[in-house]
């Protein structure tokens, strides 16, 4: 059966998933203090045991977390996690967090619920939770397997901002124009992978964005260095179509990420 992921992800995220199925993720990202960096480390090290129990009982497919780049205290968000999901109802609903002590305990056997809420409460206080995205993968590349993904993966994440209606003017020329470019592209080893997404909810006017493309990269050597012909077999109706693509949309900020930690 053919399968595909999301590069994130992910993708950006090394999911496996069938054709015909969707991708759907949640974004996370993150802002924490310079002085809280060895705290939100702690953090995500004791979290990423209890997505590792999420995973095993099929509450999620998958969870990452990324570093962006750059970072910077006034320049945003200095970490991303990235849950997904084969199921958006699952995804939007909390159904996916209701037995959470369980997986926590299972995570921590030798620790009491005491010490364990004491733990989870305590997490919270070295980062901002600044923004989270409900999304679905919308068109990705081929022929990246997830036993290709590693810690150290690259990612250059493009955030867009769409009218919604233009949605489909921009992601018909994202799909029908660039993806192919893109395929060219991981097909001669240039890049790992490329995705289209597309936030479903929070959506409108006053969002600072409505959709992200995602490339990923083996390392920032790969990364710096793509070369991408997108004049490469124009034709006059391409042209135009892309041009019409690049028009209805916004690209708000370009975040580089590095991903330092992976569940499967």
């Amino acid at each position: 059966m053919k399968k595909g992921i999301l590069i994130i992800a992910l993708m950006l995220f090394g999911v496996m998933t069938n054709a015909q199925e969707t991708l759907y993720l949640v974004f996370e990202f993150m802002k924490v203090d310079n002085e809280q960096s060895a705290a939100y480390d702690e953090t995500e090290s004791f979290w990423e045991k209890i997505q590792q129990q999420r995973v095993k009982s099929g509450d999620i497919l998958g969870w990452d977390l990324w570093s962006l780049q750059p970072g910077g205290e006034m320049q945003g968000f200095q970490y991303l996690t990235v849950s997904l999901y084969s199921d958006p109802v699952k995804m939007m609903d909390g159904s996916s967090w209701g037995n959470i002590m369980d997986r926590v305990k299972a995570a921590y056997p030798n620790m009491t619920e005491t010490e364990l809420t004491a733990k989870i409460n305590g997490s919270a206080k070295t980062r901002d939770l600044a923004a989270r995205i409900y999304a679905q993968q919308i068109a990705t590349t081929t022929g990246f397997s997830p036993a290709e993904m590693v810690l150290g993966t690259v990612a250059e994440i493009d955030m867009m901002k769409v009218d919604l209606e233009h949605y489909n003017t921009y992601e018909n020329a994202e799909k029908e124009v660039f993806q192919p470019l893109h395929q060219k592209e991981v097909d001669s080893g240039k890049k790992l992978n490329w995705g289209l997404i597309g936030f479903m909810n929070p959506i409108g006017s006053d969002t600072y964005a409505s959709h992200m493309t995602v490339s990923m990269f083996k390392d920032y050597n790969q990364a710096l260095n793509q070369n991408i012909n997108y004049s490469e077999g124009a034709t006059p109706a391409k042209t135009k179509q892309m041009q019409e693509g690049i028009a209805a949309r916004d690209l708000k900020y370009v975040y580089m990420a590095q991903l330092i930690r992976m569940v499967r």
